[in-house]
Parts: C-alpha cells; sequence; structure tokens
C-alpha cells in the first residue's frame, strides 16, 4: 500500500455525508443514524412476528429460502416484515425500548420497579426470550458477504468463522421428502445491532447512576456478545467487564508491575505498525533538528525497553562527516522488587554505540510521575554545546490525571530549551466530562483499533503477540470506562487539542517534512497485513489509521520566538 502523494488530501472526513452509523459502518453494516430507532423496532416486530408464525403452524418460512447478510439494514427488515404480512404485528406504540438515537427525543425509558427487571427495555426479543426453547426462534450465523468495509480489511466483525452459502437471494432448492424442514437462517446482524444498543443503554443508565438497570444490561451484552466473531465480541466483552467494574465498583489497579505492561507493549510492537509509525516519525524529526550538532542529548519521557532508539544511533552513525556524541536520559516508574531497569537498557545500548562506533552517555531516572522531574536534575548544557530533544510517546495524556501536571511538565520542557519537542498521542478524545460521550467515543476507537489487530492476525502466526496486544488495549479500556478521577489515567485527547495545549504554553508547532511522511509510507509497505492502514499528513504532522478511522499522531514542537 502507497499512501497519498499529497499529504493535504484528506482521507479522513470531517463528517460523513451518507449519515451512516460510524460503529456500525465499521462492522461492514449500513445504517443510518436517523433510523437506528425505526430499524431497532421493526427487529422487535420482525422478531415477535416469526415467533407467532412458529406457532401458528405457518411454515412458508421452514423453506430453503437463504436470507443472505444484507448491506441496507433498513430495507432487509422492511422486506422480511412484509413476506410477513398475513401475521397481525403488535401496533408500534406498545412495544417498549430505550431510544438509542443522538437526536433530540424524550429521555429513555428507564425501569426502576423494585421487583422483577423487565429487560424489554432492550430492543428485541433475543434479549429477553419467554419461549427460549422454541427452535424457530434459532438463529444461525452466516459470513458477511457484500460488506464494503469487510471486504477491504479482510473481517467484519459478524459472523466471519462460518460457511457462506453459493446460492442467489430468493433461490429455494428442491425439496428433499425424507428431510424436515429446515429453520429461517438468518445472520448475527440483528444480534450485533442490538449489541451496540445494548451497551449504550447500559452506559446510560450508569450515567443516570442507574445501577439497577445497568446490572442488568452489562449480563446480557455478554450474553450477545457470544453470538458475534472476531474484533467485535472481543471489543464487546472488554466494554462488558470494564462496564462491570464500574457498577460493581471494583476497579481496575494501576499498579500492575511496570515490567509486565512493558511486555504487554512489547507485543503490540511487534503484531501492528502503530508504535514503529511513531519511533521511525519521531526519530526522524530528531535526526534532522540534530543537523550539523557535534554532540546531542534525548530525554526520553518513557524509555521502557528503549526500542526507539537502536534505529536513531545507526542514523547518527552513518551522517556524514561522522557521528555526533550521544547522551541519552531515560525516564522510568520504580519498580516493585528495586531492580535497575533503566541501567540494564542503558548497558545493552552502550554496547551497540560501541559496536556502530557512537560516543555514548546514559543516565536514567526514576519517577513516579513526570510532575516530579525538574529541568536542574538533567544536567541540561548550554544550547552551543549540546543540542537537545525531548521525546515523549504516550505519556503527556497521563499527567491530565493530575491538576497542574501538565503545566509543570511544559514548563520544565522550555527550562530544558529544546531543538525539538516530539509528542505521539492516540487521536481521539477520552478526556470528555460526559461518561455517556467518553464511552461512545473510546467503543468506536477501540472498535477500528481492534479490527485492524484482526486483520493483521490473518497474516502473521504468533498467536501469543496477538492475544497480549488485546490484552493491552483491554487495559486501557478498563482504566477509561471504570476508573474516574486520579486513577483515569488514560485521558487520551486530540491532535486539535495538543496543539492549542502548547501553543499556549509557548510551543510553536514543526512541520515534519517529506521524509518523516516517507519514513512512515516505507513502513507500511514493508509491514504485513498493512493494506487497510493509512498515513495522512495534516497541518505539518503525520497521522496512521485503519481505513477511515485515524487512530495515533505524530507532532512536533519547538520554543516560541519570544521565549
Amino acid at each position: 500500500m502507497t499512501p497519498t502523494a499529497t499529504g493535504k488530501a484528506k482521507i479522513w472526513p470531517e463528517e460523513d455525508p451518507a449519515g451512516m452509523d460510524e460503529l456500525l459502518a465499521v462492522l461492514g453494516y449500513k445504517v443510518r443514524a436517523s433510523e437506528m430507532a425505526d430499524v431497532a423496532q421493526k427487529l422487535e416486530q420482525l422478531e415477535m412476528a416469526m415467533g407467532t408464525t412458529m406457532e401458528d403452524g405457518i411454515n412458508h418460512l421452514s423453506t430453503d429460502t437463504v436470507h443472505y447478510n444484507p448491506s441496507d439494514v433498513f430495507g432487509w427488515v422492511q422486506n422480511m416484515l412484509t413476506e410477513l404480512n398475513t401475521v397481525d404485528l403488535p401496533p408500534e406504540e406498545s412495544s417498549t425500548m430505550i431510544n438509542f438515537s443522538n437526536s433530540s427525543q424524550p429521555d429513555p425509558i428507564i425501569f426502576t420497579d423494585d421487583s422483577v427487571y423487565d429487560l424489554r427495555a432492550i430492543p428485541g426479543g433475543a434479549i429477553y426470550n419467554t419461549d427460549s426453547t422454541s427452535e424457530g426462534n434459532k438463529r444461525t450465523k452466516l459470513k458477511s458477504s457484500g460488506s464494503e468495509f469487510g471486504s477491504a480489511s479482510g473481517t467484519s466483525g459478524f459472523g466471519t468463522d462460518t460457511v457462506s452459502l453459493p446460492m442467489e437471494v430468493g433461490m429455494v432448492s428442491p425439496p428433499v421428502a425424507a428431510e424436515p424442514p429446515r429453520p429461517v437462517m438468518v445472520d448475527s446482524q440483528e444480534t450485533g445491532i442490538r449489541l451496540v444498543h445494548t451497551l449504550m443503554a447500559c452506559a446510560e443508565a450508569v450515567q443516570q447512576d442507574n445501577l439497577k438497570l445497568a446490572d442488568a444490561l452489562v449480563k446480557h451484552i455478554v450474553y450477545l456478545a457470544v453470538s458475534q466473531a472476531g474484533a467485535m465480541r472481543k471489543v464487546a466483552t472488554y466494554f462488558a467487564e470494564a462496564l462491570a467494574r464500574r457498577i460493581y465498583k471494583i476497579y481496575p489497579q494501576d499498579s500492575l508491575e511496570p515490567s509486565y505492561s512493558d511486555v504487554l507493549q512489547m507485543h503490540f510492537y511487534e503484531t501492528c505498525p502503530y508504535l514503529k509509525f511513531a519511533h521511525f516519525t519521531a526519530n526522524q524529526a530528531i535526526l534532522e533538528a540534530f543537523a550539523g550538532a557535534s554532540r546531542v542529548h534525548v530525554i526520553d519521557f518513557s524509555l521502557k525497553q528503549g526500542m526507539q532508539w537502536p534505529a536513531l544511533m545507526q542514523a547518527l552513525a552513518l551522517r556524514p562527516g561522522g557521528p555526533p556524541a550521544f547522551r541519552l536520559t531515560g525516564i522510568g516508574p520504580p519498580q516493585p522488587d528495586n531492580t535497575d531497569t533503566l541501567q540494564q537498557v542503558g548497558w545493552k545500548l552502550a554496547q551497540l554505540a560501541e559496536t556502530i562506533g557512537v560516543e555514548f552517555e546514559f543516565r536514567g531516572f526514576v519517577a513516579n510521575s513526570l510532575a516530579d522531574l525538574d529541568a536542574s536534575m538533567l544536567e541540561i548544557r548550554p544550547s552551543e554545546v549540546e543540542a537537545v530533544a525531548v521525546n515523549s510517546v504516550f505519556e503527556l495524556h497521563r499527567l491530565l490525571a493530575r491538576p497542574g501536571a501538565i503545566e509543570k511538565v511544559l514548563s520544565s520542557i522550555k527550562a530544558m530549551k529544546p531543538k525539538i519537542v516530539t509528542v505521539v498521542e492516540i487521536e481521539s478524545d477520552h478526556n470528555g466530562v460526559v461518561f455517556l460521550d467518553r464511552f461512545n467515543e473510546a467503543l468506536h476507537y477501540y472498535s477500528t483499533m481492534f479490527d485492524s489487530l484482526e486483520s493483521t492476525g490473518l497474516t502473521q502466526f504468533n498467536h501469543q503477540d496477538l492475544v497480549m496486544s488485546e490484552v493491552y488495549l483491554g487495559r486501557q479500556i478498563y482504566n477509561v470506562v471504570a476508573c474516574e478521577g486520579v486513577d483515569r489515567v488514560e485521558r487520551h485527547e486530540t491532535l486539535t487539542q495538543w496543539r492549542t495545549r502548547l501553543s499556549s504554553a509557548g510551543f510553536d508547532s514543526v512541520h515534519l517534512g517529506s521524509k518523516a511522511f516517507k519514513q512512515a509510507s516505507m513502513l507500511l509497505d514493508l509491514f504485513a497485513g498493512g493494506d487497510g492502514y493509512r498515513v495522512e499528513e495534516t497541518d505539518g504532522c503525520l497521522m496512521l489509521g485503519w481505513h477511515m478511522r485515524p487512530l495515533i499522531t505524530t507532532s512536533a514542537y519547538q520554543l516560541g520566538a519570544e521565549e
């Protein structure tokens, strides 16, 4: 895959002109947002009609007709209801359901009766079926076909583990006398729509502190997720657990050993190109900023395993006129067993530096938070002696959990007088004040991320890397959904928000340049399973996304002229 030659033509439109629901579009199904409530209502009618049909002994549904996975959900369900026009359906106004639309409609119905919960609050009978033993209501998953997104990515998120039948829609095979009638074959799309709506309904119940309804809904999210395949089932399961933790106040702890967190990130690094993209693009910006300097100093806000720096050191070693002296300051959290992992990483990098002929100096700093550091601790040398670069990959957003922390760190960076500051962050807003908005944004974001992992898993054979990468993302979901206050550290914000924040602190944006774009393009060309990934240049910053959704952003800054 070769990205678009010009970085100015945006591949992620600000607004979907077709008005399709984004989350369902990611999963390969076209449903207009304005038709959501109507579709859910008609699906409930269809469920009831099918149950009535079987009870009345009408067998025109029990034929060999195959109903394929539809792309147009609204039209499909309307056609199914038309086929059942001989059955008296209940009037629409008798349906009890939660309104999931974003339009200005009356508040959703919330059941507060202390007796038995009425699970009809969820659209459709698949969630609360009074006749669970009826074979007439059995669902068989069919592989999604004709899905625009699914065909591009290699997975639709629904029914991908079943076999597609080679029949035209509506084709009836000759009857076999000895074979009993077969039930209608309906794909898992109906349940998929209910699953998404139930997730949102549960989040809304949590926001309204209606924990009894939330408890009932979260249990049925797990029930509905079982019928899904691939990425959708995994995403729904992680969000269900996150909601359950919030409902039952079993908050996930961020005190997981840093070494284990580093291991998870290493698996994520190996599975997909996101971290590689972050390192390549940031390194190119740093390399260009260091041009002509004889001594350079990189301050890494999150050293971890030091995976970013071998590539930069090798690039410096190849510089015409010889490499500069390279000083690296690595910052990391304390280890529970008091082992000095930072020095271990520094030792490995020193061995590499000796091999390639780069003068190397390393110093590690242990800190619980970046806000605990001060520029005076880092032995910053005068700018005419040593060029300084500050590098932050997925770290600054964690400072937003504590009032004043981000301002203190940006002030410290200014005191370091760096030639460049590189920032890599998730391109999504998970720091909103309203829980339901934050939940909705996170559901869209991580659905796309898991879909990209699922597609990558089809071309790579290290199952452990894939599973551990999912755990890595799942921990983020738990934190975004279940935690609040200072415990909610995954407070991701968008590029626009970060640029505004750094501009207010006295930093100017730096154009990453064509070389960084080419680095990212080459990375995706070499990456197995990279057909769905897209890179774009936006106002001098680089975004990496999956199909139509940007997922991470690399940006660079320098001190303003007045600083």
